[in-house]
């Protein structure tokens, strides 16, 4: 039965969130400020789900989806929003986390720094690789599923990422590599990723369910034919029954191991399971913006934990004494080092490890940090690693985080061990995703 609901706000995946009977509502599609007619379609104690059937009353903010894949595809959950009033709502996501997650005030948060064109801003993808009615498809996850809506385009990818696709999808074709379902574990043809970098740099890595590649030479010729221009073709393989994109085997098929990408001056190498940020023009905002909450002075000595290929570390060395840089990816540190080579930075080391772990070991060797520098995954900290933290006595500690929920979570934890965040500066890394990305400054008190 349809009900009219008022949207009052958006939520954390970026779906309308409205009040019915003193329920509160989550309504995909919806704007805030709009009165929809939905149909209630999940109950649970405290929310209920509900499908959008009408928009009654249309929000100033919405606007035409430009993407025909929009309506299917999970990619992107925002193209209905115009690009201004997504900045300012992901701004509202964050101060809303700080204060009910964090419990936390007297905190500035800025305006969102947003993109002067925010298409074709991603130079990775990840598609998995399915069939329907016998063909084959290779494209993005439907929301909420795991079936694969065929994609030719995308416009959020960079263009030579469509050009891997396009390349791929032919030749798989052609070769008749078996895609990998879910269901049986049977196949062989799992995800197709691609990497886009400087100067048209392509990697193709392709994500199999074996190590045996069928026809694995005149594959890659073929797909060389098909795409000239490609730098690295790679192979890794993930023989696991879970949805874990990468396994931890990658071999080179043909070129290069590593593809390069520029951030500011610096140059950076990126293997297959590196982590790197996805938006080279706004990463370039995001580590500008912590080298300017860093304020240093040249003197200090900076810990870099979950440094990945080492890009903020490096960035911020020129106006450092010294920095240390702590990843659990071996590939990542191996990236990291010939960075640092490659861009003449001597004042750097790197550890591999956990940073729990690794941590305390600098500690316990008389290693004390003037400015902690730390972006871990989506989960956040380990709260050992936090107190970690806390034991080395930074003057300051720069958070980068791409989840505010868990920035919250862990700025409040840092409150209880003596560090009073003092700013934030949201960074949009992701337009027309529900995702922002934020730095935070905290200072010892």
């Amino acid at each position: 039965m349809a009900q009219l609901i008022k949207i009052h706000g958006l939520g954390s995946s970026g779906e309308g969130v409205g009040k019915f009977d003193g329920l509160t509502i989550f309504i995909e599609g919806a704007l805030p400020g709009e009165g929809v007619l939905a149909e209630i379609e999940t109950v649970k104690k405290n929310y209920a789900v509900a499908r959008l059937l009408e928009v009654v009353k249309p929000s100033a903010e919405r606007v035409e989806p430009f993407c025909p894949l929009y309506k299917n595809c999970g990619g992107c959950q925002l193209q209905h929003m115009s690009y201004p009033a997504q900045l300012n709502r992901k701004r509202q996501q964050v101060i809303d986390a700080i204060e009910r997650i964090g419990k936390l005030s007297d905190v500035e948060i800025f305006e969102t720094l947003g993109m002067e064109n925010p298409l074709r801003y991603r130079n990775k993808m990840q598609f998995p690789v399915g069939k329907s009615k016998a063909e084959l498809i290779i494209g993005c996850y439907a929301r909420g599923s795991h079936k694969i809506i065929d994609a030719q385009s995308c416009p959020i990818q960079n263009i030579g990422n469509d050009k891997i696709l396009v390349a791929v999808k032919k030749v798989v074709a052609q070769f008749n590599l078996p895609p990998y379902d879910e269901d049986t574990h049977k196949g062989f043809l799992r995800h197709v990723m691609g990497r886009v970098g400087c100067d048209g740099e392509l990697m193709i890595v392709l994500v199999t369910a074996t190590k045996n590649f069928p026809n694995e030479k005149n594959f890659v010729r073929a797909l060389r034919r098909e795409l000239p221009e490609v730098t690295s073709i790679q192979q890794n393989v993930q023989t696991f029954h879970n949805n874990v994109i990468l396994g931890r085997d990658t071999r080179i098929l043909f070129g290069k191991p590593t593809i390069h990408d520029k951030i500011g001056k610096l140059k950076f190498n990126i293997s297959a399971r590196s982590f790197f940020q996805v938006n080279t023009a706004q990463a370039e905002v995001l580590y500008n913006t912590a080298l300017d909450f860093a304020e240093l002075r040249g003197h200090e000595t900076i810990i870099d934990a979950y440094c990945g290929t080492g890009t903020i570390g490096l960035f911020m060395a020129r106006r450092a004494r010294k920095v240390i840089g702590v990843e659990v990816v071996s590939s990542a540190i191996a990236d990291a080092k010939k960075n640092a080579r490659e861009n003449n930075i001597r004042n750097v080391d790197f550890f591999i490890g956990d940073a729990v772990k690794v941590l305390p070991r600098l500690v316990d060797a008389d290693i004390h940090a003037d400015v902690v520098v730390v972006d871990p995954p989506r989960a956040g900290c380990d709260k050992k690693v936090l107190e970690t933290f806390a034991t080395m006595k930074p003057a300051k500690i720069i958070y980068v985080s791409c989840n505010p929920a868990t920035l919250a979570r862990d700025l409040a934890i840092l409150k209880s061990l003596g560090y009073v965040t003092t700013k934030i500066q949201p960074v949009d890394m992701f337009p027309f995703t529900s995702h922002i990305e934020c730095v935070a400054q905290l200072k010892s008190s």
